[in-house]
C-alpha cells in the first residue's frame, strides 16, 4: 500500500498508508460486533497493509480503544500509526444513563463529561494508555470541537474557549516532550477546524464527512490554508455515514442519522454519472480525497471483514477522468476540486 509521509514540523513525521481504519464500529457502533470478530476484522485491516489505526474513548465508551489496543500490542511498535482522541472523560452511571443509547451496543455503564481543560487532556491521555495497553500514541486529537456535537454555536465556543486556555497548552507540552509526534482535532466541521487553525499551531485534522464525493465546501477557505501550511488532513467517514457506499436506499444513513430527501436524491444523480462511467460510486468515494495534496490518509470504519476487504480491493483504482469532468459539469462536483485539469464534457 502507498505510503504518504507528512512532516510538519522537522521531528520526523509519520508515514502514513492512503487507507487507514476507523475504528467507532468496534465501539459496537449501530450493531454489536463480538471479540473474536473484532479481532478479525482488525486483523483483515493488517492483512491489507494498512498501518494507521484511529480510536477514541467515545467510541463504544472504551470498548474501542480496548480493542483496538489489545490488537496492536501484538504488533512491532514501529510498524504502525495510533491515534486517539481528548475532550471526553468517562464516568461510571447507571444503565439508564448510559451515553449512546440506541447508538453504540452492548458497551460499558458509562457516560461522557466534557473537559477540555489542561488537567482533563491529560488525564483522558493518560486512560487512554492504560485501556489500550499501548506505550505511545503518535497523534493526539481534540474531539468534537463543534456544532454537530455541541448543539449550539455559542455552546461549542465555551468548550473552545476551554480548550485553548488549557488542553491545547497540555498537548503542546506533549509535542514538544516528543511524547506524541502530532497534535491536532478529530471535527465534523470544516468551519471548527479553520477556527483551530487559525488560533493555534496545529499538525494534523481528522475531517469526518467534511470533504468527499457528496460534499466540498471544505475547499472554500479551510483545504487551501491546510496546503498553504503543510497540515495533513485525514478523511474520515469518506462515505458519508454509509450512503455514498450503500447507495439512496431507504434508510440509508447520512451524518449518524436517516438521510433526508435532498441527500437522497443529490447521490442519486452522482450515481447514476458513475454508472455512467461503469463505475461503482463507492470507488469513487473512496478514492475522490486522495487526490487533494492535504489528505494523508483517508479511513473508513469497517464492521466486517469483508468490508474492510472491500475497501482495500478499491483503494487506488484508476479511475476515468470523464467520471470527474461530468461530475462537475453537473454540478456535483467543484470546479476547483483536485483532479484539476479536467476538460468538462460539450
Amino acid at each position: 500500500m502507498r505510503i504518504r509521509h507528512w512532516d510538519r514540523i522537522g521531528n520526523g513525521g509519520l508515514g502514513f498508508t492512503e487507507l487507514g481504519f476507523g475504528s467507532a464500529p468496534l465501539g459496537n457502533l449501530y450493531k454489536t460486533v463480538s471479540e473474536e470478530d473484532a479481532f478479525g476484522i482488525l486483523d483483515a485491516a493488517w492483512q491489507s497493509g494498512v498501518r494507521y489505526y484511529d480510536t477514541a474513548p467515545l467510541y463504544g465508551l472504551g470498548l474501542s480503544e480496548r480493542r483496538v489496543g489489545r490488537f496492536l500490542t501484538t504488533k512491532p511498535q514501529d510498524e504502525f500509526i495510533i491515534s486517539t482522541k481528548v475532550g471526553r472523560l468517562l464516568q461510571a452511571c447507571s444503565p439508564e444513563q448510559r451515553t449512546g443509547i440506541g447508538k453504540f451496543f452492548d458497551t460499558p455503564n458509562r457516560r461522557e463529561v466534557y473537559d477540555y481543560s489542561y488537567d482533563g487532556v491529560m488525564r483522558s491521555f493518560e486512560i487512554s494508555l492504560e485501556r489500550t495497553g499501548l506505550d505511545r500514541f503518535d497523534i493526539l486529537l481534540a474531539h468534537d470541537l463543534d456544532v454537530f456535537t455541541h448543539g449550539t454555536l455559542e455552546r461549542c465556543h465555551t468548550y473552545l474557549d476551554q480548550f485553548m486556555r488549557g488542553g491545547y497548552h497540555a498537548m503542546l507540552s506533549l509535542r514538544d516532550q516528543g511524547v506524541v509526534k502530532a497534535i491536532g482535532g478529530g471535527i465534523n466541521e470544516w468551519q471548527m477546524c479553520q477556527a483551530l487553525a487559525e488560533q493555534g499551531d496545529f499538525d494534523l485534522f481528522l475531517l469526518a464527512g467534511r470533504y468527499t464525493l457528496l460534499e466540498q465546501d471544505a475547499l472554500e477557505t479551510f483545504l487551501p490554508m491546510c496546503e498553504e501550511r503543510g497540515i495533513g488532513i485525514v478523511l474520515g467517514g469518506p462515505y458519508n455515514s454509509g450512503i455514498l457506499a450503500r447507495g439512496p436506499t431507504t434508510g440509508a444513513q447520512y451524518d449518524y442519522s436517516e438521510a433526508p430527501l435532498h441527500v437522497i436524491e443529490r447521490v442519486k444523480r452522482i450515481d447514476v454519472i458513475c454508472r455512467r462511467h461503469d463505475v461503482a460510486m463507492i470507488e469513487a468515494a473512496l478514492n475522490f480525497p486522495l487526490h487533494h495534496p492535504a489528505v494523508v490518509s483517508v479511513i473508513p470504519g469497517g464492521q466486517s471483514i469483508s468490508e474492510v476487504n472491500a475497501n482495500r480491493a478499491i483503494l487506488g483504482k484508476e479511475l476515468p477522468s470523464a467520471l470527474w469532468a461530468e461530475l462537475k459539469a453537473a454540478g456535483l462536483l467543484r470546479d476547483d476540486a483536485p483532479p484539476l485539469n479536467i476538460t468538462s464534457p460539450a
